[in-house]
């Protein structure tokens, strides 16, 4: 039976644009529709936020964050959000429709991949991964299900809802959101959220990839958990045999439990991943998986989840709280609950029924009394104008308590972001309700911080609630090195609040690289001092074509640019190899000719007129049996 015909807003048109044709996907916040933007008469895809998380403002600024930070991501391999908006309960995202499948479709029918297309794969998520770490952002949420893999083969990442700014941890209070399978140990027990916890989850969506299962697994999630704190991702090849080495390496330098020793960023790791290639012959890259796990795997625990952070001390537990929250303990296999045996007290036989009816009365009453005009359920609020929230109070019967205002980057000014008691909460009829007013978003005029040190710098943007993005280098005739040339955006201007600023710092004042190759090494060293560079003798000597004493090679190599104070690193010549060189007198020309040049030297004919027509060696300049050095010039004398 096609589910699309229950779901109410198949058919709908949000915000008089957006026409919802199908829902494509549902997922543990948000249901993902297949629609049409009727002004621009495209197919794109619909996030919207499920109804009874949009009236909780902390959960909506969450799920607006995917906009903000996907919209400042211009890269082929992330999805692109064209718009954000809400309409009643619905809050929802306009993105890229991919007409595909998901990493996890895939997986679930074709179990492990040969290592090409895991590869395939994993270098664009990567290289997506890459363009969100170099812009300051984090993804915390890497799994199949949000690698999309279109009709045409593109690969692209999906689902930035749970981005972060790099080192920060998470808001949600004693817990990290997630998915159990890809979680990095720091994750779990910090809730850190920094680069390399998606090197990780990287690392493990590989590990899946090329063996069709998960590295960890347990009955629960806490045991899951427990086994990314205590063990490490065991190598591919012992689920896959005949795996290479250089995959099971990729693996254990992606997933190790110490962050420190990890890539320190996609970039990094993808650097790491073409190599692996690199090293890699066609047959093992075409080899077909043996004995790897089958398709169709259970992915229960895949979806993302709330889950609370392990606490320092106390009794070992695992299970959901009244509101479906996974909760853990020390991250041990619960117990199984012991049988519930009947107090002695507790009346059996008639006796027990006659009891249980005159219970039902009671409470059946007592229900009657509470519901019968006492109490009454808050209205939702969210998104109203003032006007519209008092109203809706008003026709409720309740009154309006302190109507509050603070800045929204998703709610619009003048819209309502939240009330006290929240929508749906029971008040006693009478009772009043209290509003908080969206002001808008918060602008910031971005600080002028030309001429600061990079650290200075990026702490004064912090004071401003600004993030620090990526840092480029160049070089500068007015600002010495280390020190903060230009902010993108430029200063003065207003951006919002907690958006990340790019910075450009100075290398220095540029100055031409002199050639002092074959030079003396005094004489070098002076030459180098003279262009406002310094000097720095590579440990021990290198044959060479120079002289014994001469600068062998040089780097940076003389014509590049490098910034005023830089260091050049000199390498001393110990002279040329010597050589024995053959005797080919009385050889034919042809034959001394290819003697002389496979020992290593160059060869010159030198012919009187009584050898203009001959093709025998007379002699040659440097007497066979003797040493000359390597790529010097043999003269041989034709008769």
């Amino acid at each position: 039976m096609d589910t699309t015909l229950q779901d109410p807003l198949v058919g709908q048109v949000l915000d008089g644009r957006y026409r919802v044709d199908a829902r494509i996907a549902v997922g543990g916040m948000a249901t993902v529709y297949r629609a049409v933007d009727t002004r621009l008469d495209r197919v794109l895809a619909l996030k919207v936020m499920h109804p009874a998380l949009a009236t909780d403002a902390t959960f909506v600024e969450r799920f607006i964050r995917e906009a903000k930070s996907a919209a400042r991501l211009d890269h082929p391999n992330v999805v692109q959000v064209f718009d954000q908006g809400a309409q009643g309960a619905y809050v929802y995202l306009a993105m890229e429709y991919i007409a595909g499948c998901t990493l996890r479709d895939v997986l679930r029918e074709r179990g492990a991949l040969r290592p090409r297309a895991a590869l395939d794969i994993l270098e664009p998520v990567l290289a997506a991964l890459g363009a969100a770490h170099r812009a300051g952002f984090v993804h915390r949420d890497m799994k199949p299900e949000n690698v999309l893999i279109g009709d045409d083969g593109r690969v692209k990442v999906a689902d930035f809802g749970l981005v972060r700014a790099v080192n920060t941890v998470t808001s949600t209070t004693g817990a990290v959101l997630g998915t159990v399978a890809y979680l990095a140990p720091e994750q779990i027990e910090k809730g850190t959220a920094e680069p390399r916890v998606d090197v990780y989850a990287c690392g493990v969506v590989l590990y899946e990839m090329l063996t069709g299962g998960k590295p960890h697994d347990g009955e629960s999630p806490a045991q899951i958990l427990y086994q990314h704190l205590h063990e490490d991702v065991p190598p591919p090849s012992a689920e896959v045999p005949g795996l290479p080495y250089e995959l099971d390496g990729l693996v254990a330098s992606a997933t190790a439990r110490n962050p420190e020793v990890r890539p320190h960023d996609a970039v990094a790791l993808l650097a790491e991943a073409r190599e692996a290639r690199s090293r890699l012959s066609a047959e093992q890259l075409d080899a077909v998986p043996p004995g790897a796990l089958a398709a169709g795997h259970d992915n229960a625990e895949d979806r993302t989840s709330v889950i609370p952070r392990p606490p320092a001390a106390g009794p070992s537990a695992s299970g959901a709280g009244d509101d479906g929250v996974l909760r853990t303990s020390r991250l041990a296999a619960p117990p199984p609950p012991p049988p519930r045996r009947r107090g002695p007290g507790v009346p059996r036989g008639p006796l027990a029924v006659v009891l249980a009816v005159l219970l039902v009365l009671g409470v059946g009453t007592g229900v009657w009394y509470i519901s019968s005009g006492q109490f009454t359920e808050v209205p939702p609020l969210l998104s109203k104008t003032e006007a519209q929230a008092r109203e809706r109070l008003e026709s409720a019967g309740l009154g309006v308590g302190t109507v509050g205002h603070s800045h929204s980057d998703t709610v619009e000014r003048g819209r309502v972001i939240d009330s006290d008691p929240g929508a749906g909460a029971r008040i006693r009829r009478n009772g009043s309700v209290s509003f908080t007013v969206s002001d808008g978003p918060r602008t910031v005029k971005l600080p002028d911080v030309g001429g600061y040190r990079l650290d200075r710098a990026r702490a004064a943007l912090k004071d401003e609630g600004l993030e620090p993005g990526m840092v480029t280098e160049e070089f500068s005739e007015d600002v010495p090195a280390g020190y903060v040339v230009a902010t993108k955006p430029g200063a003065d201007t207003y951006v919002r609040g907690g958006a990340a600023v790019a910075l450009v710092v100075s290398k220095g004042r540029a100055v031409e690289v002199p050639d002092v190759t074959g030079d003396s090494l005094d004489d070098a060293r002076e030459e180098l001092a003279d262009a406002g560079l310094k000097v720095e003798v590579a440990p021990g000597r290198v044959t060479s074509e120079y002289e014994e004493g001469e600068v062998a090679r040089q780097s940076p190599e003389g014509g590049g640019e490098a910034a005023e104070g830089d260091t050049v690193t000199l390498t001393v010549s110990k002279g040329p190899e010597l050589v024995e060189v053959p005797d080919v007198v009385g050889d034919s020309v042809d034959d001394a000719t290819r003697a002389l040049r496979d020992a290593g030297f160059e060869v010159r004919e030198e012919r009187g007129l009584l050898g203009l027509f001959g093709d025998t060696v007379k002699k040659q300049s440097v007497e066979g049996g003797d040493t000359a050095p390597r790529g010097s010039t043999v003269t041989i004398t034709i008769r």
